[in-house]
């Protein structure tokens, strides 16, 4: 029996160090393998990845990629999923503090709250969240742990006929590792942060902690783990109001004096008063997972099944203002030095959220024939319960009551199922056709109420309904061959049919009892994509390709559907809404070097009917309204360079520079050549691992980010104020020793230079890794 007990953020990805597997060939492209990972650690003997047979060097066939791997992963501080994501080319993880939910993903031309424009896939299961939009649609990264995960690859690009339109941005798949043998495995880490901002000033704590145990009996595998991520965030909304006007000399009612109010400019440099903050957010997440595998000769079988049990607090607001007897002031008409504005009586408010989700996945792959490849996949994922429960006061406001509202997602999920053949030298040497089809079925239905006891969460009365059913189905063919040792073409097409049924959205007619819905016809659409890319490899160590793709991106469900009234703000439904279109380029060029490679890509995305979230002109009316063209133009630098200057310093660096522009925008025409929405122009990541000697490791991180706008007439351009879109420098550094075979210590820090940082809402300040391990 193995036995691993490690408590550290870096986990298990410190202690792996994978053998080279040397430069992806024409044959490493056409099926899937296993991938056998050597540990230089002496306790570890083997991890087993069911993934691509490739290494970290590899450009990709048709779509450009990159792979980070085990042994590429020790310079960074690992406690959730999305820490082996974000440092990855073009790239942004808008993820606000350790356990976020909202941790939405955004790559290349498409942004971080236009999620349904990327993938992500765990072992073949789907991550994404095709359900929602903005920040409620962030992949649920949660439902897999950090620490099982073997190694993570970016596609960029709808340039393969295997995906769809929901990779004009790319895709993310992860893999996890599969026992070979008895083993237990116990990791966790203790992190902690000071943030100070506008008037909250606290340090705030939380642990991650994991356990699993897993072995191989003949053909059986079996793993079960359980992960736990307790965290306290600092506050993620700031309060504000602007002067009340007083054309007769003095507000009515009479303001109540004050004092304690911030006076700051927003993000539209508009002078406000910041009254307070939603205070701390407690999260806490509990994920059990149990993975069966079962080997027969070529044959292969996972399941995947993963329960998610998550709660989020956020019920412990800050007011600023204290009145002349110091009592603390959370609603009505103030003054402080003879200026007057309002505080709202549901800006202080608190909330709960509780989620519960399901999700089973199964792989099958194996070989018909010696050149005949098969692989399917089927998922299902369940919201079993998604309640969110707020009060319409503060606790300490004196005129708090139990009154609220009530957020209920109910029969709502996906099913998803795929069929992929490879044939392998068919008619001629290096000639490959990859084949498939998929299906995929989604369902959200959201209810708001009103409630009379927000905390025992009954639902009295609609204030808001709607909900519907969208499916895909697709068949795709891609033709890979390599017509000399010095050029290659791929050919793919890619047929989909788009349904959206059962749709309907509240229009109720307060003149009668029952809450009423406006149904929707059921409408569908065909499309067809083409693909195309070529390469042309010069000499040995120089790889120049092309590739061309059409992608229809079809809306989701929230797109068509979302109906709501919440204070000051409506959303409208759009169930007339059309596929974005997208035409995308990219040219790739590659230098090999002795021990990494230099890439560039050059990459051109034109988007028609970019469907994103607008506000109406004037108005506080809000609708999935299409921005009618976007056009995108970018370019990737990459260097990835094992021993640099000396013996065992690995970088991984990479600069991204991204220029898009609203070309046209029939809803609001001023914005037109306006920069596009959260895209900073310049990205880059910075990886680097020192292994001082067999014992001994440093490693160092760098994010950067240029600033950019959330809103689509450019006008937010104040810096570091809450619900800017921020540029930022973030320094990571961390280090681990192995005292004796047995026994390890390590310490790490994120945000090295405390910066602060909006993004829409505050970052984290400097946080602070304390880790220990212990192997038997």
């Amino acid at each position: 029996m193995k036995t691993i007990i490690t408590i550290t953020t870096l986990t298990i990805a410190t202690l792996f160090s994978i053998d080279a597997i040397g430069e992806r060939t024409s044959e490493q492209n056409k099926s899937p393998r296993s991938l056998n990972i050597e540990l230089a650690h002496p306790n570890y003997e083997e991890v087993f990845v069911w993934s691509e047979g490739q290494d970290s060097q590899s450009s990709g066939y048709t779509s450009p990629t990159s792979l980070l791997t085990q042994s590429e992963m020790i310079g960074i501080n690992i406690t959730t999923t999305e820490d082996l994501v974000k440092y990855e080319p073009s790239i942004v993880i808008r993820r606000r503090f350790i356990g976020d939910s909202n941790g939405t993903l955004g790559i290349r031309g498409a942004n971080m709250f236009q999620t349904a424009r990327s993938m992500v896939f765990a072992d073949g299961v789907p991550l994404h969240y095709f359900l929602e939009s903005r920040w409620k649609g962030a992949p649920r990264w949660t439902m897999v742990s950090a620490s099982e995960i073997a190694q993570v690859e970016v596609v960029y690009g709808p340039f393969s006929a295997e995906y769809s339109g929901n990779a004009m941005g790319g895709v993310v798949l992860i893999e996890t590792s599969t026992p070979q043998e008895e083993e237990l495995h116990v990791d966790g880490s203790f992190f902690t942060q000071q943030f100070d901002d506008y008037g909250f000033d606290d340090r705030l704590n939380g642990f991650k902690g994991f356990v699993s145990y897993g072995n191989k009996v003949e053909n059986f595998s079996y793993y079960l783990s359980y992960n736990h991520l307790a965290n306290d965030s600092q506050p993620q909304i700031f309060r504000d109001s602007s002067l009340v006007p007083t054309p007769n000399g003095t507000p009515t009612p009479t303001p109540l004096p004050v004092t304690g109010a911030i006076i700051e400019n927003d993000s539209r440099s508009n002078r406000r008063f910041w009254y307070g903050d939603t205070g701390v957010v407690e999260t806490k997440t509990d994920n059990y997972k149990i993975k069966l595998g079962y080997e027969l000769d070529e044959w292969k079988a996972l399941l995947n099944i993963v329960y998610e049990d998550r709660n989020s607090d956020t019920d412990s607001a800050n007011s600023y203002l204290t009145d002349n007897s110091g009592r603390s002031i959370w609603s009505g008409l103030v003054i402080q030095d003879g200026e007057a504005f309002a505080v709202d009586h549901h800006r202080l408010n608190g909330s709960t959220l509780s989620r519960e989700s399901l999700s089973l996945g199964l792989r099958v792959r194996g070989s018909i024939w010696d050149d005949v490849g098969i692989e399917a996949n089927i998922n299902q994922f369940k919201i079993l319960k998604d309640e969110k429960r707020t009060s319409l006061r503060n606790s300490n406001d004196p005129e708090y009551t139990l009154d609220g509202s009530v957020a209920d997602y109910h029969s709502s999920g996906w099913q998803t199922a795929d069929l992929k053949f490879t044939f392998n030298d068919i008619f001629t040497n290096g000639l490959q056709l990859i084949s498939g089809a998929r299906h995929e079925d989604y369902e959200l239905n959201l209810d708001l109420y009103d409630s009379s006891n927000y905390n025992n969460g009954s639902k009295d009365s609609f204030t808001s309904r709607f909900g519907g059913k969208t499916s895909l189905d697709a068949v795709f063919t891609q033709f890979n061959w390599d017509v000399s040792p010095l050029v290659d073409v791929a050919f793919g097409l890619r047929y989909e049919r788009y349904t959206s049924s059962n749709g309907y959205f509240g229009n109720d007619d307060t003149r009668t009892p029952n809450y009423e819905v406006t149904d929707v016809p059921t409408e569908s659409r065909s499309l067809t994509s083409p693909k195309f890319s070529m390469g042309f490899k010069p000499t040995d160590d120089w790889l120049i390709r092309y590739a061309f793709a059409k992608a229809y991106r079809f809306p989701i469900i929230e797109e068509l559907f979302s109906q709501y009234q919440e204070f000051n703000s409506q959303s409208i439904p759009r169930p007339d809404l059309k596929p974005e279109d997208g035409t995308h380029h990219n040219l790739l060029l590659e230098k090999t070097l002795e021990d990494g490679y230099l890439r560039a890509n050059i990459f051109h995305d034109s988007i028609k009917i970019s469907i994103e979230s607008q506000t109406y002109p004037d108005s506080s009316i809000r609708t999935f309204s299409p921005i009618d063209k976007v056009k995108t133009l970018g370019v990737e630098f990459i260097a990835n360079q094992y021993n640099v200057l000396i013996d065992d310093l690995d970088i991984r660096f990479n600069l991204s520079y991204t220029d898009s522009e609203i070309i046209k925008n029939n809803l609001a025409p001023s914005t037109e050549g306006n920069q596009a929405l959260r895209l900073p122009k310049w990205r880059s990541h910075l990886l680097a691992n020192y292994q001082i000697n067999d014992s001994w490791n440093i490693g160092g991180n760098i994010e950067y980010a240029s600033n950019s706008y959330g809103r689509s007439d450019n006008l937010d351009n104040e810096n570091n104020v809450y619900g800017a879109q921020d540029g930022y420098t973030r320094i990571g550094l961390n280090t681990h020793i192995d005292l004796n075979t047995q026994i390890r210590l390590s310490f790490g820090v994120d945000n090295l230079t405390n910066e602060i940082t909006y993004v829409a809402h505050p970052w984290p300040g400097r946080t602070v890794y304390f880790n220990f391990s212990y192997d038997m």
